[in-house]
């Protein structure tokens, strides 16, 4: 019997982007997979982790995720969704709207959790995934975000965070394998960054044990697919079969030529192992353009010159600008200002400008020379330049008055 889901992962739901909610973004996203469902009508939808941007996420994006599950359940009533806590999310604070999720055939595994024997509560980590006719076609082991907290200490196999996450694999895969039968598919989700991943700038680093990246050794050969979250650029690891889904939208300047997407996977246990696993990539539309200007200031200047014109309303509609404009002199006054009169009105938002030095050499050399640790007034001006604003002595002065106040309340405090 064939097993046929859909592998996604890293919503990141609620996230602000230089300030600017990308809800209407996530919309986009959102209809265009109901789309997919609609159309495909998958057995399963695994999201591999990281489905909200932080732990306590507003209103507005957990309704979001909520409008999506009712809308999803009412398209496909026997498609079940799997989803995994990553580490933006709060495992408890997913797991406790489980009469909702039951309700919309949808399962989630926020935290591990521990018997009274001190031996791993399997149960809800190993999901069966169902066909149209409740027959079992393939199990499910979930793993979410593993924290060093919720799985050491407990038995004489958890003594650190690195034999403890060999002994959950074990565990779960062992026991994996006494219920499968021949003919249904072992998928195993996780959240995780994995040794040989190409990661961007908008991950946080996974540090557990003090070993940022696991081994692939960690998956059994008898698991016919590995649906990962946490990077957020598409790609396999080490195998075809142990991949990462990505992120939906692009959540940084450096995931612009990313190709988003959602992973179609079928596994059918009848058929020889070269041919059984199936896979095409759903490629997601990009509802906003990000653009990344580069150059010296004629060059960024004629490049903004040259984008797209026609008003967009919705400013939150309305394309992102990064500049990085290259000088080894003093940002002119008003610089963006400047920027913003060249750019076609009412269709993009100037979210990020940078400052780099064309001369590295000097730039390298005034770095080394610097060995004393900054002062708060050297970091301010710092980041003051690198934003792109000119010289202000009235900003200088009111900062220069708040590490005052600081330093004099430090003073009383110590004194006490």
């Amino acid at each position: 019997m064939a097993v046929h889901f859909f592998h996604t992962s890293d919503w990141h739901l609620g996230q602000f982007f230089y300030n600017h909610s990308r809800q209407y973004e996530h919309e986009q996203f959102l209809t265009w997979l109901l789309e997919q469902i609609k159309q495909k009508q998958p057995n399963a939808l695994l999201i591999a982790g990281d489905i909200f941007d932080v732990i306590n996420p507003a209103s507005a994006a957990q309704k979001q995720l909520y409008q999506f599950l009712a809308d999803a359940h009412a398209l496909a009533p026997h498609m079940q969704t799997l989803m995994i806590a990553g580490n933006h999310d709060s495992g408890y604070r997913i797991e406790q709207v489980e009469p909702l999720l039951e309700k919309y055939n949808a399962k989630t595994v926020g935290v591990i959790r521990w018997n009274e024997d001190k031996t791993l509560d399997i149960e809800r980590l190993l999901q069966p995934i169902y066909d149209v006719d409740q027959k079992i076609v393939a199990w499910c082991l979930s793993l979410p975000f593993l924290r060093s907290a919720e799985i050491t200490g407990f038995n004489e196999h958890t003594s650190n965070s690195q034999n403890a996450i060999s002994y959950l694999h074990q565990q779960l895969i062992s026991e994996a394998k006494k219920r499968k039968t021949d003919d249904q598919a072992l998928i195993l989700m996780s959240h995780a960054h994995m040794q040989g991943g190409e990661t961007s700038d908008s991950e946080r680093p996974i540090i557990i044990g003090n070993e940022e990246a696991l081994s692939t050794a960690l998956f059994d050969e008898v698991i016919d697919y590995v649906a990962l979250g946490h990077l957020h650029k598409p790609q396999k690891v080490q195998h075809s079969h142990i991949r990462y889904s990505g992120s939906p939208i692009p959540l940084s300047f450096s995931e612009i030529n990313y190709k988003h997407q959602v992973v179609e996977v079928i596994i059918d246990p009848a058929k020889p192992d070269e041919s059984k696993l199936q896979f095409e990539a759903l490629h997601i539309p990009r509802s906003i353009q990000l653009h990344r200007i580069r150059g010296e200031l004629n060059e960024v200047f004629a490049q903004l010159k040259a984008l797209a014109s026609g008003k967009i309303d919705s400013i939150d509609q309305r394309e992102y600008i990064d500049i990085e404009y290259h000088t080894d002199t003093p940002p002119r006054p008003n610089l963006r200002q400047q920027f913003e009169d060249v750019l076609p009105q009412e269709r993009y938002r100037l979210v990020k400008i940078s400052r780099q030095y064309k001369n590295n050499d000097q730039q390298n050399h005034a770095a080394k020379i610097q060995l004393e640790p900054p002062t708060p007034e050297q970091l301010f001006e710092q980041i003051w330049q690198n934003k792109g604003y000119a010289q202000d002595a009235a900003v200088a002065k009111d900062f220069q008055t708040l590490v005052q106040e600081a330093r004099h309340s430090l003073e009383d405090k110590n004194s006490i």
